[in-house]
């Protein structure tokens, strides 16, 4: 084996090993860099890829997006059953397309791409099978796609018959690099291209009077195409197809490949906007892609910048880093008050489907649908959420205001048991909601920092996460189990009111094995077990008693801070009897503080 080789092995199973692939940037801090900043020019080709900038112009002044608001939703399209399926190392059959496309139209999508039926047979069977078994009800559209290419178009059309409403989408790539590399045909040529494909839809459509069929055109990679020349096409197509506002064309401006910040996106949507002809006549559709991960972004930005439709898919399956996700933007309109008009409330359920359809996973943290995503493990965030939820109880509002909880967990089907969960990281504050919501159990606020240290240790050492039970045993074991089973513990006892008011306790006290008779007196039966136990010789300061009402089993919990040689510690108490449980509390932090 090369030397070489050997050692990296021998880095590789060391847990501090250094990486020899990557090279620490050791060229020099820029001449302009302020004091504070030091990095350091890496060895990263940058030099041979150019900024968005020099590679489309955007003629746009005056923009106007930044200063709107988004009041209402676009219309979503799905593309899930063509793009996000292309995506898919193994692509849906009919059974998968099928289940998505129903729950699609459970969600209340009106537009949903179904297919590209001359891609393959699987496609155009799924097609034919939407037309002829009644699945597409009557105010949903399909839409089916098909590149400019006239034996492409007529079986794309022949997958659609007997479909009422259809909308025929129509692309070609018109990107300089794409029409030099993949295409080989200047800006008239592809223009050419385009207006033949247009004219025989036109024909095949006006074949079938009596169904609604409309028009999409999608010039891809439009984000890295001449605005002149995109502008040149859409308006041709308008008017060939005689687009007016009740038989409007779709225009689709795709992000293909995402090639810069969101607002230049906007820039190139808003530009659009304002100068395609027959606006009225037009929708303005946008396809971003996620290649720089800002696909919502982009699309958030786009409507602001005049666009009326968005296509994506449910969880941003789709090429490379995927299509935007509609799941992330709907539910970032819930969480601004406006109406998605779409049905998120069981997203797990849309989860499952999705990741059974897709035959792959949605992400723990992916936003709104993860399972982890309104899961708290901090300390700081556990507690203020349950501050929040306890605001909540006592408020009549139905604005939601809990911190760090964008939305309610429950307008998606979620429940709040695993809002918060504790491991190492966790606080007093989440793991006492735990255990008030969990098992009833409401810690005093002194206590909480005291049994947060046990479950901290617990924790530490595990490295794992504690459960609503590890809590509730590790609860039992540190406070109630010493009040039942210690070094003092009681053989009988009984407490009596004499005439005056005053208390007397007696009882058979056990003292480190040793037994014995012994009575106390005080203002309550507490502190007189208290005087009890001092003529057994255990000195016990009772400075802080609470009890909480009984639950539903008729259980009443007991807390006790005492005062033990010099000694503060809590203890813990549970009983039918709520004397009961006060004298458990207060022989817990006895026997805690006896070690």
């Amino acid at each position: 084996m090369p030397e070489s080789m050997s050692a990296a092995t021998s880095d590789a199973r060391s847990p501090m090993h250094s990486f020899p692939t990557i090279c620490t940037p050791r060229g020099p801090v820029p001449r302009a860099a302020p004091r504070w900043n030091r990095q350091r020019s890496s060895s990263m080709p940058s030099h041979r890829y150019r900024s968005a900038f020099d590679r489309v112009a955007v003629p746009l002044t005056g923009r106007s997006w930044p200063q709107a608001r988004i009041e209402r939703a676009p219309l979503w399209v799905p593309v899930d059953l063509r793009d996000g399926n292309q995506a898919l190392a193994e692509p849906m059959d009919t059974p998968r397309k099928r289940r998505m496309f129903d729950l699609l139209v459970a969600m209340g999508f009106k537009e949903i791409e179904v297919g590209y039926p001359s891609a393959s047979r699987t496609d155009f069977d799924f097609v034919r099978h939407l037309a002829t078994s009644g699945a597409v009800p009557d105010d949903v559209t399909v839409v089916v796609f098909t590149p400019a290419k006239p034996d492409l178009i007529d079986r794309t059309f022949a997958s659609v018959a007997g479909l009422d409403r259809v909308v025929v989408h129509l692309y070609i790539a018109t990107a300089p690099v794409w029409r030099e590399v993949v295409l080989g045909r200047d800006r008239a040529e592809v223009h050419g291209v385009v207006l033949d494909a247009a004219r025989r839809m036109d024909r095949l459509a006006r074949a079938r009077p009596g169904a609604d069929i409309r028009f999409q055109f999608s010039p891809e990679v439009f984000n890295l195409t001449e605005p002149d020349y995109i502008l040149e096409i859409c308006d041709s197509l308008t008017e060939l197809w005689d687009a007016s506002p009740d038989r409007p064309v779709v225009h689709n401006l795709p992000a293909t490949v995402e090639i810069a910040t969101p607002n230049v996106y906007a820039d190139q949507i808003e530009y659009m906007h304002r100068h395609l002809a027959r606006r009225d006549a037009v929708i303005l559709s946008v396809h971003p892609h996620n290649d720089r991960g800002t696909g919502v972004a982009c699309a958030e930005l786009a409507v602001l910048a005049g666009a009326q439709r968005v296509e994506g898919c449910l969880f941003g399956n789709g090429e490379r880093t995927g299509n935007v996700d509609l799941v992330n933007l709907a539910l970032n309109l819930h969480a601004q008050g406006v109406d998605p008009m779409i049905d998120f409330s069981d997203i797990d359920e849309i989860r499952r489907t999705v990741e059974h359809c897709n035959r792959l996973p949605v992400p723990p943290r992916h936003p709104y649908g993860g399972d982890l995503v309104y899961t708290a493990f901090s300390g700081t965030h556990q507690d203020a959420i349950s501050k929040g939820f306890a605001r909540r109880a006592d408020s009549a509002s139905e604005l939601w205001e809990v911190p760090y909880l964008p939305i309610d967990p429950a307008d998606v089907g979620r429940t709040y048991e695993a809002v918060i969960r504790v491991n190492s990281q966790s606080g007093k504050g989440g793991i006492a909601h735990l255990l008030r919501t969990g098992h009833g159990v409401d810690l005093p606020a002194g206590m909480r920092a005291e049994f947060s240290r046990t479950v901290q240790e617990a924790t530490d050492d595990s490295g794992a996460e504690a459960t609503g039970k590890d809590l509730w045993n590790l609860f039992e074991a540190a406070y109630l189990v010493p009040g039942r089973d210690g070094g003092v513990a009681l053989a009988s006892w009984s407490a009596q009111t004499g005439p005056a008011g005053e208390h007397r306790f007696v009882c058979t006290l056990r003292v480190d094995d040793r037994e014995g008779d012994y009575e106390g007196t005080g203002t309550g039966p507490v502190t007189a077990f208290a005087d009890a136990l001092a003529a057994a010789g255990v000195e016990a300061a009772v400075l802080e008693l609470s009890e909480q009402h009984p639950d539903g089993a008729g259980t009443t919990t007991a807390y006790a801070r005492c005062r033990v040689g010099g000694e503060e510690r809590w203890g813990a108490g549970r009983d039918a009897s709520g004397v009961a449980a006060s004298v458990a509390a207060v022989l817990s932090a006895v026997n805690r503080a006896r070690g």
